[in-house]
């Protein structure tokens, strides 16, 4: 049978959907919108194998509309515009169920080719549906952005693949003929890391490697099999996530080595520079911070450079920011100083702030006591008064503590210096 297993499986309707339950529940918010026939323009953004084509798909089948579909790959702005006109023929001007076009890896699509969507979306020509494994906020502009509503996907859940595998056994036309007995599914769920594409391409692979019709999967059988049949970095999606984590953590762990090595396999893979590059000016923040400041503006300056230049060149600036973060102290006591300060704002709700710090632009507000003996900081010794900033209910939170290294540890000291009596640096 040539028509691999994840899509004869894929489902048509919405009650026969797994996963995304935030969305698609009982309570869901796209449950709602296809109850009522009212479709938003949308952007599905995911990891590769959580249903984004599968969705947009169901939405125009529950709701009765025209399908069109275009790959960003492979599709210019005389594709869009075809579709367009064939979608304003179709009834698009004349009912709310306009057609629907679907695009996947939208990310991909350049400026120009975005532009082009503007008017038949704002016209209402079509309900434009865009799938995307990129944050939008960077690869999609702010015009088309602003008139679609960004649902966010997530990668399946253990429930949801075993789920998924179960029918598959019961229900595909060609598995349902064989004996299958599950004992043992962590390898195929830690294989698949969360796409259920890949988890139903892999269960089939291991089903055929099977002379026999009875078949038990066992973790160490799934292992032997799939070992053989390694796949290449893919930036579509199969190693995608794997591979920048690997890479991420090589540098956070200071080989630059292993840095490079992973950068080479992206690189060869054909992998977004600015993906590439957009990692590292997080990990500068994240992982180096204050250890090194001058990280986070090598990173930006990379990120500048690469989106300019592109492949060839673009390879040797990466490999230049990579062993430099890679060479970098680090500390993370940046990104923990604001996990801290996140968690007491949900831990403590809106809490006023000090009458003394706030501002008073008015006669009312300084009646109100706005601003009332609030120390200005530079006519002080050394720039610095002790006073409160933090309202009252968590004064004394130290939420930023200062990673030990050589930077970091003369922000320790002077700290400790100006706030001796307040926080324990």
């Amino acid at each position: 049978m040539n028509e691999p297993l994840a899509e004869r499986l894929r489902p048509k309707f919405l009650k026969d959907y797994v996963s995304q339950s935030h969305l698609v529940g009982n309570t869901g918010v796209l449950t709602k919108h296809i109850q009522q026939g009212l479709i938003p323009s949308i952007i599905f953004w995911g990891p590769p194998g959580t249903g984004k084509t599968t969705l947009a798909n169901i939405i125009a089948t529950e709701t009765k509309r025209p399908f069109y579909a275009l790959s960003a790959i492979n599709s210019g702005v005389k594709d869009i515009r075809d579709v367009i006109e064939k979608a304003k023929q179709s009834g698009g001007l004349f009912t709310t169920k306009n057609p629907i076009l679907f695009i996947d890896e939208i990310h991909r699509f350049s400026k120009s080719q975005q532009d082009s969507l503007l008017q038949a979306v704002e016209k209402g020509w079509v309900t434009l549906i865009g799938a995307t494994t990129e944050n939008p906020s960077f690869e999609v502009i702010s015009a088309l952005l602003s008139r679609c509503q960004v649902y966010i996907l997530n990668a399946f859940d253990k429930n949801d693949l075993e789920t998924l595998l179960i029918r598959a056994i019961k229900e595909d036309e060609y598995l349902i003929k064989k004996k299958i007995i599950l004992k043992e599914i962590d390898a195929l769920l830690h294989l698949s890391g969360g796409d259920a594409r890949k988890l139903l391409n892999i269960f089939e692979l291991i089903v055929n490697s099977f002379d026999e019709d009875d078949i038990i999967i066992t973790n160490k059988a799934v292992l032997e099999k799939v070992q053989n049949n390694t796949v290449r970095y893919d930036k579509t999606g199969e190693q995608h996530y794997d591979i920048i984590s690997a890479f991420i953590k090589s540098i956070r762990g200071s080989d630059p080595n292993a840095a490079v090595y992973w950068l080479a396999r992206m690189v060869e893979g054909g992998e977004d520079v600015k993906f590439i590059a957009r990692r590292m000016l997080i990990l500068a923040s994240e992982d180096i911070g204050n250890a090194n400041p001058t990280a986070l503006v090598i990173a930006n300056n990379t990120f500048q450079a690469v989106s300019t230049i592109g492949y060839p060149e673009s390879r040797i600036i990466l490999s230049q920011c990579a062993t430099y973060l890679a060479c970098s102290p680090k500390s993370n006591a940046s990104y923990m100083a604001i996990d801290n300060a996140l968690n007491l704002v949900k831990n403590t709700g809106d809490l006023s702030v000090p009458l003394s710090i706030r501002n008073a632009p008015t006669k009312l507000m300084k009646e109100l006591e706005y601003g009332k003996n609030y120390q200005y900081a530079h006519s002080y010794e050394n720039n610095f008064v002790e006073q409160e900033f933090l309202p009252d209910e968590i004064k004394n939170s130290k939420l930023y503590d200062p990673g030990n290294n050589s930077r970091e540890n003369v922000l320790r000291e002077f700290l400790k210096q100006r706030w001796k009596d307040k926080y324990d640096y």
